[in-house]
């Protein structure tokens, strides 16, 4: 491991091995996306209603907006990330995709997430993950084909 954040592609079985426990989630507290933020998160992606079928977890140390209370979600997480960090495909890959990916780094908070409603800056988020084992590739393709304005293949 390294002392820096770094995100690096590891095979199935050590990310399996890893993370498939929401226990191996560091915080204090553990949670997934609720729905509805799972569907407010693809309409911010573009993607369509769906899209996203496996648990998003969530682990820090506060679950909640320190101003507004609403529980921080995946949703918070990539609208932070959409301001000029990451793009919406990239995103869209990571969610669904068949490659497993993983933060390495020691455990600060993660940098830049702010409250999707009331703009706050969130201090105590530790890691997020999704379980997403068997999206089809194919499926994959016509998700990103959408998002860009096309039309899906069939």
């Amino acid at each position: 491991m390294t002392s820096q954040r770094e995100t690096v592609q590891v095979d199935h079985d050590l990310f399996r091995a890893v993370y498939d426990s929401p226990a191996s989630l560091p915080g204090q507290h553990r949670w997934t996306t609720p729905e509805s933020d799972v569907r407010r998160l693809e309409k911010l992606l573009g993607m369509p209603a769906r899209s996203i079928g496996a648990p998003l977890w969530v682990s820090g140390d506060e679950p909640d907006c320190p101003k507004c209370g609403r529980r921080i979600t995946w949703y918070d997480i990539v609208s932070s990330a959409l301001s000029g960090l990451h793009d919406k495909a990239m995103i869209a890959t990571v969610i669904l995709g068949e490659r497993k990916y993983v933060n390495t780094e020691i455990p600060d908070a993660i940098p830049g997430v702010r409250c999707a409603d009331c703009h706050t800056t969130i201090d105590g988020l530790r890691s997020f993950k999704c379980h997403n084992w068997a999206y089809a590739f194919e499926a994959l393709e016509a998700v990103r084909e959408r998002m860009a304005g096309g039309v899906a293949p069939t």
